[in-house]
C-alpha cells in the first residue's frame, strides 16, 4: 500500500476536493485522481463518491480513514525514531486555538517557530468554539477549558491563573471589596454562565453569586469592560497582564484566591502516535511559556 496514496486520501477526506488535496501534496488533479483509483484497486472497494463539484467518502471510506491516519502517524514516528530525529518536521501542521490566546500568545512566537522548522507549514483556526479534532482534520488543539474527552491526550503548556480585578477609577468611586461577601454590593462583570465565583477561604470554599449590568460570552470584552470601569471581573492573567503592568487594572481580594484548576493545554487524539511536527510544536511552546509564563512574572 503506497504511503503517498494514503496521504492523499487523508487530505481528500478533509478537503472533499481532489484538486485541492493534490495541490496541497504537490501533484496535479489527474495524478491525484489516479492515486485514489489505485488505492481503491488495492483495497478492492470504492472509497469516495465522485461528482463534478466535490467528492465525499463512501461508507467504506469512512471506515478506512482512521486506519489510514494511524498508518501515516506510525510511519512518521518510525522515521523520527531512526533519525532521524535529526530531520526537521515537515508537512502541514493544523492547529486550532482560542481566539484571544492565539492572537496574544501564539502569533508573536510563530515567526521564530517556523524559522526553526523551515520544512513546516501551518494552518491555524482561531475560534472559541471547541471543535472535533478528527472531523476537523486538526493535528493539535490549544484549550483552556475543562478536558472532558477521554479520546484526547493532553500536555500542560502553562497555568491559566485567574484573579479578581478592577480599574483604579472604579475602585476610587465605589471602594475596594475587603471580603468576597462585599461583592454583593458591587457591579460584577461576568462571562455568561460563570456568575458564581468560588473563593478559597480559611473556612473552606466560598461561592458568591455575582451580578452586574453587563455580561458577555467573550473574554476580551470582560477585560475591556473592566478597564473601562464597568465593574469588578475575573480575568486570566495571560489576558490582563499588560493592563496590570500599566496600572489600568488592579488586583483585589488578594487574600482570597479563586478556586480554579484551569490551565493551557495542548491536546491531540490518543489514537495517533505523536508525530514529529506535533512534538516540535508542543516542545517549542512549552519552552516559551516555561514553568512561570512571562505573563505571570511581576504580577
Amino acid at each position: 500500500m503506497n504511503v503517498e496514496h494514503l496521504k492523499l486520501f487523508v487530505r481528500l477526506a478533509t478537503t472533499n476536493n481532489i484538486s485541492r488535496a493534490g495541490y496541497e501534496l504537490g501533484v496535479s488533479p489527474a495524478v491525484a485522481s489516479s492515486h485514489i483509483s489505485k488505492l481503491e484497486a488495492v483495497l478492492g472497494v470504492r472509497l469516495v463518491h465522485r461528482t463534478t463539484r466535490k467528492v465525499s467518502l463512501t461508507e467504506e471510506g469512512v471506515a478506512f480513514l482512521p486506519h489510514a491516519e494511524e498508518v501515516l502517524s506510525s510511519v512518521e514516528a518510525a522515521r523520527a525514531s531512526v533519525g532521524a530525529g535529526s530531520a526537521s518536521p515537515r508537512g502541514t501542521l493544523r492547529v486550532t486555538a482560542p481566539a484571544s490566546f492565539g492572537r496574544m500568545h501564539l502569533m508573536p512566537a510563530l515567526k521564530a517557530f517556523l524559522s526553526r522548522h523551515p520544512d513546516l507549514t501551518m494552518d491555524i483556526r482561531f475560534t472559541d468554539t471547541i471543535v472535533d479534532l478528527v472531523e476537523g482534520g486538526f493535528d493539535i488543539a490549544i484549550r483552556n477549558a475543562d478536558l472532558k474527552d477521554s479520546a484526547l491526550i493532553a500536555r500542560k503548556l502553562a497555568p491559566d491563573n485567574r484573579i479578581v480585578c478592577a480599574s483604579p477609577d472604579y475602585l476610587a468611586k465605589f471602594g475596594e471589596p475587603a471580603t468576597p461577601h462585599d461583592l454583593h454590593n458591587h457591579q460584577c462583570i461576568n462571562l455568561m454562565g460563570l456568575e458564581s465565583w468560588v473563593f478559597d477561604t480559611t473556612d473552606g470554599y466560598l461561592s458568591i453569586k455575582t451580578k452586574g449590568i453587563f455580561r458577555t460570552d467573550y473574554g476580551e470584552a470582560v477585560r475591556d469592560a473592566c478597564v473601562d470601569g464597568l465593574g469588578i471581573a475575573i480575568n486570566s492573567t495571560w489576558s490582563a497582564y499588560q493592563h496590570l503592568h500599566r496600572g489600568e487594572l488592579l488586583q483585589v481580594l488578594r487574600d482570597y484566591p479563586l478556586v480554579s484548576d484551569t490551565a493551557i493545554w495542548a491536546v491531540y487524539p490518543s489514537s495517533r502516535l505523536l508525530a514529529p511536527k506535533v512534538r516540535a510544536f508542543i516542545d517549542y511552546f512549552a519552552e516559551q511559556y516555561a514553568r512561570t509564563p512571562y505573563w505571570d512574572q511581576h504580577i
